[in-house]
């Protein structure tokens, strides 16, 4: 039987959940009118007349963008950065995080100590550019001339995505462990078939946290990517915005639509990935997150 609740429990209620859902429109409100911007007409985006609905639809700017080369060129490298990123910091994060879980792991709280360290104290931009220029002679040096490999290589660690798995692997009950070297089980197998299937929630969660990191990547792209046909999608859509927003290239347009509705184009397809990939680990996220960030 239901207990009644209380005025006081009432009103929490009433009052959380109408935060909440005006919170969520808050976040939600943003990406609806990128949409509604990117398919309206020009006179209603140049005019600021858009409030939520599109008005004077047109598909031109996502028409104009498909047929852009350049933007598929740099999708193609965002896709590429993204998946042999991802793969790449997540196989050094659960080895990392494997290795530290481990107590007779010699100098371990040293080791622990230094990865904390780095998420106190950063070297600053200037030496991480200089890092990245010395490992991109050391590349060049042994034939990689490939600059995105630059970016997935050297980017690779992240302490905090270490720390999760390092946690996760850490309450993987001993016994099961134990019981498995009992049956001859080597080390790499105590890892890929009992530590690995045991912490999948905490891996699906890190797995987001990098490819998100990867997709979103604009700084050291921008800085590193000299080749402009190996640059990734966030780097050419704020080129694409420095051009739009140029007064000598808005004084000639005399297209149908808006430059901002290119713009607002690039931004709905550089998210829509994400929304698609994203349902299909949110059952993990809370549960993989919980276990990574909590240490019994």
């Amino acid at each position: 039987m239901k207990r009644k609740l209380e005025i006081s429990e009432l009103v929490f209620k009433v009052i959380a959940y109408t935060f909440l859902t005006v919170f969520a429109l808050l976040c939600l409100y943003p990406f609806l009118y990128a949409i509604s911007a990117s398919i309206s007409g020009r006179h209603a985006v140049e005019y600021q007349e858009l409030i939520l609905f599109p008005k004077n639809i047109q598909f031109e700017a996502f028409r104009d963008m498909f047929g852009n080369n350049q933007f598929w060129n740099a999708y193609s490298n965002t896709l590429f950065l993204t998946i042999y990123g991802t793969i790449w910091s997540l196989v050094i994060a659960i080895l990392g995080g494997y290795a530290l879980s481990k107590k007779r792991l010699l100098f371990r709280k040293g080791f622990n100590f230094f990865l904390v360290f780095t998420m106190w104290f950063s070297a600053g931009i200037v030496p991480q550019y200089l890092n990245y220029l010395a490992t991109k002679s050391v590349f060049n040096s042994v034939g990689i001339m490939d600059d995105k490999w630059l970016v997935v290589i050297a980017m690779g660690m992240a302490a905090m995505n270490t720390i999760l798995l390092r946690n996760a692997f850490e309450n993987v009950p001993s016994e099961i462990e134990e019981a498995a070297i009992v049956d001859g089980a080597s080390e790499f197998q105590v890892l890929t078939k009992v530590h690995i299937p045991m912490s999948k929630s905490t891996i699906a969660t890190v797995a987001l946290f990098f490819a998100i990191s990867r997709w979103n990547g604009y700084f050291w792209a921008r800085q590193m990517i000299s080749n402009n046909n190996e640059q990734p999608l966030q780097v050419f859509i704020r080129n694409q915005l420095e051009q739009y927003t140029d007064l000598e290239q808005l004084a000639s347009w005399t297209k149908d639509y808006a430059a901002d509705s290119v713009i607002f184009a690039l931004i709905v397809c550089s998210i829509i990935p994400i929304l698609i990939i994203y349902p299909f680990i949110q059952k993990y996220f809370a549960k993989g997150t919980n276990a990574g960030g909590v240490k019994e």
